[in-house]
Protein backbone atom coordinates (compact mmCIF):
# COMPACT_ATOMS: atom_id res chain seq x y z
CA UNK A 1 0.00 0.00 0.00
CA UNK A 2 1.26 3.32 -0.98
CA UNK A 3 1.74 5.64 1.89
CA UNK A 4 1.63 9.59 1.66
CA UNK A 5 2.20 11.82 4.99
CA UNK A 6 2.65 15.21 5.36
CA UNK A 7 5.59 15.74 8.38
CA UNK A 8 5.49 19.53 10.29
CA UNK A 9 5.55 20.94 12.76
CA UNK A 10 3.10 22.94 15.40
CA UNK A 11 4.42 26.71 14.68
CA UNK A 12 4.18 26.26 10.80
CA UNK A 13 0.56 26.35 9.44
CA UNK A 14 1.45 25.79 5.66
CA UNK A 15 1.17 21.76 6.62
CA UNK A 16 -2.45 22.61 6.30
CA UNK A 17 -2.34 23.77 2.88
CA UNK A 18 0.15 21.49 2.14
CA UNK A 19 -2.44 18.51 2.78
CA UNK A 20 -5.10 19.91 0.62
CA UNK A 21 -2.95 20.20 -1.91
CA UNK A 22 -1.77 16.70 -1.99
CA UNK A 23 -5.32 15.10 -1.45
CA UNK A 24 -6.18 17.94 -4.83
CA UNK A 25 -3.00 16.57 -6.87
CA UNK A 26 -3.86 12.72 -5.58
CA UNK A 27 -7.34 13.27 -6.79
CA UNK A 28 -6.04 14.97 -10.28
CA UNK A 29 -3.86 11.45 -11.06
CA UNK A 30 -6.78 9.77 -10.23
CA UNK A 31 -5.76 8.40 -7.46
CA UNK A 32 -8.23 9.47 -4.30
CA UNK A 33 -7.61 5.79 -2.69
CA UNK A 34 -4.27 6.94 -1.52
CA UNK A 35 -4.55 7.72 1.68
CA UNK A 36 -2.66 11.39 3.05
CA UNK A 37 -1.66 11.54 6.94
CA UNK A 38 -0.15 13.98 8.86
CA UNK A 39 2.59 13.64 11.28
CA UNK A 40 3.43 16.16 14.13
CA UNK A 41 7.18 16.32 15.20
CA UNK A 42 7.58 17.40 18.42
CA UNK A 43 11.40 16.89 19.02
CA UNK A 44 14.73 17.09 17.35
CA UNK A 45 14.91 13.35 17.71
CA UNK A 46 11.61 12.97 16.02
CA UNK A 47 12.86 15.45 12.72
CA UNK A 48 15.88 13.46 13.19
CA UNK A 49 14.24 9.61 12.85
CA UNK A 50 12.04 10.63 9.69
CA UNK A 51 12.87 12.48 5.91
CA UNK A 52 12.46 15.66 7.82
CA UNK A 53 13.49 18.27 5.74
CA UNK A 54 11.17 21.50 7.22
CA UNK A 55 7.05 22.00 7.97
CA UNK A 56 6.07 20.75 5.87
CA UNK A 57 7.70 17.85 4.43
CA UNK A 58 5.43 15.68 1.94
CA UNK A 59 6.84 11.87 1.75
CA UNK A 60 5.91 9.04 -0.60
CA UNK A 61 6.73 5.64 1.22
CA UNK A 62 8.94 7.66 3.76
CA UNK A 63 10.96 9.51 0.71
CA UNK A 64 10.74 12.86 0.29
CA UNK A 65 8.77 14.23 -2.61
CA UNK A 66 10.99 17.15 -2.64
CA UNK A 67 14.81 15.97 -1.79
CA UNK A 68 17.05 18.90 -0.93
CA UNK A 69 20.47 18.67 0.41
CA UNK A 70 19.85 16.83 3.65
CA UNK A 71 17.25 16.30 6.73
CA UNK A 72 16.76 18.50 9.26
CA UNK A 73 16.60 18.12 12.77
CA UNK A 74 15.45 21.98 13.45
CA UNK A 75 11.88 21.77 14.02
CA UNK A 76 11.58 24.97 11.13
CA UNK A 77 9.27 25.86 8.77
CA UNK A 78 10.04 25.06 4.92
CA UNK A 79 10.12 27.39 2.00
CA UNK A 80 9.30 25.93 -1.76
CA UNK A 81 10.48 27.45 -4.66
CA UNK A 82 7.42 27.89 -6.73
CA UNK A 83 6.56 29.88 -10.08
CA UNK A 84 5.17 32.54 -7.98
CA UNK A 85 8.34 32.73 -5.94
CA UNK A 86 9.07 31.24 -2.34
CA UNK A 87 5.95 29.61 -0.22
CA UNK A 88 5.24 27.47 2.28
CA UNK A 89 3.93 24.91 0.13
CA UNK A 90 4.72 23.48 -2.83
CA UNK A 91 2.20 24.30 -5.92
CA UNK A 92 -0.70 21.14 -6.98
CA UNK A 93 1.02 21.01 -10.65
CA UNK A 94 4.27 20.33 -8.72
CA UNK A 95 3.14 17.77 -6.22
CA UNK A 96 1.17 16.39 -9.17
CA UNK A 97 4.75 16.05 -11.34
CA UNK A 98 6.68 14.59 -7.75
CA UNK A 99 3.65 12.34 -7.69
CA UNK A 100 3.32 11.17 -11.34
CA UNK A 101 7.38 10.20 -11.62
CA UNK A 102 6.81 7.89 -8.89
CA UNK A 103 3.45 6.06 -8.79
Amino acid sequence: MVSVEILHVDECPSWETAEARTREALESLGRPDIPVSTRLLLTAEDAARSAFAGSPTITLDGTDLFPTEGRASDLACRVYVTPEGLRGAPTVDQIVDALRSRL
